[in-house]
């Protein structure tokens, strides 16, 4: 049964005029003229039996004309009015009735154009509702939907989404600080947390989603420095990221200065020694199976303090020389100073420790499938317990390797992902919250960054056939890099006043539809404009309040500052930050 049964009396006004995407209301009724609002959804009778055409209001004009009096003296006849009300609306689609053996189907196609007459519908209250749940729910059941809010127009409107194609074809979340950007996040989280074998990870750079803590929810922590000689694991939701599951450029980039004369071989010996390194360990624990297909990126456990001394070693080298009883420096005699100086460097610091110093049992061959089945199971696993969410804190995380742990965590799911085989694979989503931090648009990327831009480029390129999702989270759309935005096909646009970050969103949408982002700079704190495949039509939604709100609500300054001075915890702040511990527990 179609969801628009209108009757005559349910008409706006008539087609006065068509072109190729948009047509000209003329309407009678003043007072329906002034219920008429900018970006309000509109059905059109088609020339066709049993199709309407879906149009989007984009302007409302309201023109009066006082007709010249024929008589001068005779100015005590009132003036007549010639009022000529119009609406311009942008056609986006048509609604089939019936389409092949489906029931109210929307196709962003215009198979026809309106009729000169063709009379114009409202869209609201319940047909509203049921159109959108038409688009949402292909299989006609509520439960494959993602719901986030209520539409703007009409609040007694539920708005839905395509849940599959919100995650399948990869998503962006942007607004400005204070805009509702981390509510919105967390609310898409609940909703993922509440399904039986959900499984995403969401990387958190400031610790704020601490407070999600839905039955479904895991939280990890990437060691910090007061964590590096606890006795804490997995389990305790401490995360170390070993340095041998970095490959080999990922080391060269950590560690070489491209800038040396001696680069080359510093880079060559690099690779040969930690070859041998991964080698020895196989040879010991009997993988004779792997020894013979391994390469120097492969995530093999080695002793990097055997390959620091084999680097001293040959750094030191006298080798025999031409005459008897003599000796000549070696090959690599003092061109690998400067390399270990900074590999030196690197192991002796604190900051680094989750990498370049983790505990005994995180070289065992057996962790590394612990790590894998943490970050990438569903719920009930015997480690993640807690489900199938998995929020990382990266807030201990230098900066200047930040982009390269993430990225590599990146790496580490989509290579697994893409060794599992096709019919065992379980679909996992990565939430990227700070986008902008770790994948820029910005060219004069340290090497650092390059690596994670590479990485989640394969993901947003190639993602979607190995059951791997993006959704991209930004204060600063124009910010982020241009090659993954490009693959993501739903927007989630908060309140952006910066006309570049405005222009992001516009370019990506239809011709036709650009204008809608002029709602941008004016949308209402945790006001959203949805647009993409997930919900097939622009939406101005205001997104429902999440059960727990992330840390990161906007301290009222005037307010705080009128109350009575709170108690000086300021040596307690200054302690902390010389322990560099946190004071979030994380269980």
């Amino acid at each position: 049964m179609s969801i628009f049964n209108y009757m005559e009396d349910d008409s706006l006004g008539k087609v006065i005029a068509v072109d190729t995407a948009s047509v000209v209301i003329k309407i009678e009724n003043i007072e329906r003229l002034r219920s008429m609002q900018v970006n309000r959804l509109v059905a059109l009778r088609s020339s066709r039996a049993g199709q309407h055409l879906i149009g989007m209001v984009q302007k409302i004009i309201r023109k009066s004309i006082m007709n010249e009096v024929v008589e001068e003296e005779d100015i005590s006849e009132p003036y007549e009015v010639n009022s000529d009300n119009t609406v311009k609306v942008t056609l986006i689609g048509t609604f089939f009735n019936r389409y092949i053996d489906k029931s109210n189907v929307f196709r962003r196609t215009l198979e026809t154009v309106p009729e000169i007459d063709a009379d114009c519908f409202p869209i609201d209250g319940n047909i509203l509702t049921n159109f959108m749940n038409a688009l949402s729910f292909h299989s006609g059941s509520e439960v494959n939907a993602l719901s986030l809010g209520n539409y703007t127009l009409d609040e007694d409107a539920t708005a839905y989404l395509d849940a599959n194609k919100f995650f399948q074809r990869h998503a962006v979340i942007v607004g400005s600080t204070g805009s509702g950007k981390s509510w919105t996040t967390a609310k898409l989280l609940e909703q993922v947390a509440s399904l039986n074998h959900c499984n995403a990870i969401l990387f958190d750079l400031h610790g704020e989603y601490h407070t999600l803590r839905e039955q479904g929810i895991k939280h990890f922590k990437i060691a910090g420095p007061s964590e590096i000689d606890s006795e804490k694991s997995l389990k305790d939701g401490i995360l170390f990221f070993p340095y041998w599951l970095l490959g080999y450029e990922d080391m060269v980039n950590m560690l070489v200065d491209r800038s040396d004369q001696n680069a080359p071989n510093q880079s060559m010996l690099m690779s040969r020694t930690v070859n041998d390194a991964k080698r020895k360990y196989l040879e010991e624990i009997g993988e004779t199976e792997i020894l013979n297909h391994f390469t120097v990126d492969s995530p093999i456990p080695y002793c990097l303090n055997s390959v620091l001394k084999t680097l001293k070693d040959l750094d030191t080298q006298m080798v025999p020389g031409a005459k008897p009883n003599t000796q000549k420096q070696g090959q690599f005699y003092g061109k690998l100073s400067r390399f270990i100086a900074r590999l030196e460097n690197k192991m002796s610091d604190k900051r680094l420790g989750f990498m370049m110093n983790p505990p005994k049992y995180v070289q065992e061959w057996s962790w590394m499938n612990q790590l894998s089945k943490a970050l990438l199971s569903g719920r009930d696993h015997q480690i993640n317990k807690q489900g199938g969410v998995k929020i990382i804190d990266f807030s201990e995380v230098p900066s200047d390797v930040l982009p390269l742990v993430i990225g590599r965590i990146a790496s580490l799911v989509f290579s697994i992902q893409q060794w599992t085989e096709k019919e065992n694979r379980h679909p996992i989503a990565l939430l990227c919250d700070e986008a902008h931090l770790y994948v820029p648009e910005n060219t004069a990327s340290t090497s650092n960054v390059e690596a994670a831009q590479k990485s989640f480029e394969r993901i947003a390129k190639e993602g979607r056939k190995y059951g791997v999702g993006l959704v991209i989270i930004s204060q600063r759309p124009s910010e982020v890099n241009k090659t993954i935005l490009s693959q993501c096909n739903n927007f989630i646009a908060m309140r952006l006043s910066n006309a570049e970050d405005q222009n992001v969103i516009k370019k990506l949408l239809p011709d036709n539809l650009g204008g809608i982002t002029n709602i941008l700079p004016i949308l209402d704190q945790g006001e959203a404009l949805i647009v993409g495949d997930a919900s097939l039509l622009p939406s101005r939604i205001r997104i429902s309040e999440p059960v727990n709100k992330p840390d990161s609500g906007t301290i009222d300054f005037w307010d705080e500052w009128m109350k009575t001075e709170k108690e000086n915890v300021i040596e307690d702040a200054v302690r902390a930050w010389r322990l560099q511990s946190t004071i979030i527990l994380y269980k």
